[in-house]
């Protein structure tokens, strides 16, 4: 294991839980604008549509796909410019 893996585990794990908080925030945030409302259904809502859960669904996911990459690959950047290496 090269010294830039080894710092950046630690590292992309931290920042992968904020990024996860982050997504959740922000996938609120875009329900709300979005939807109009508060809380975004559940799959076992039963008063929910299966219009509105996949909806919900394919943003959630859309939004956590985006904010995990963008986490992985600043966490990358950032060990190399501190080792010079890139992370295996």
């Amino acid at each position: 294991m090269t010294k830039a893996t080894m710092l950046y585990k630690p590292v992309g794990m931290a920042f992968g839980m904020l990024g996860g908080m982050a997504a959740g925030a922000l996938f609120q945030r875009t329900w709300k604008a979005v939807a109009g409302e508060d809380d975004a259904p559940d799959a076992h809502d039963e008063e929910r549509t299966w219009r509105e859960i996949l909806a919900a669904a394919a943003i959630q996911g859309a939004i956590f796909a985006v904010v995990r990459a963008a986490v992985e690959r600043g966490g990358a950047v950032s060990v190399r410019r501190v080792t010079g290496r890139w992370p295996d």
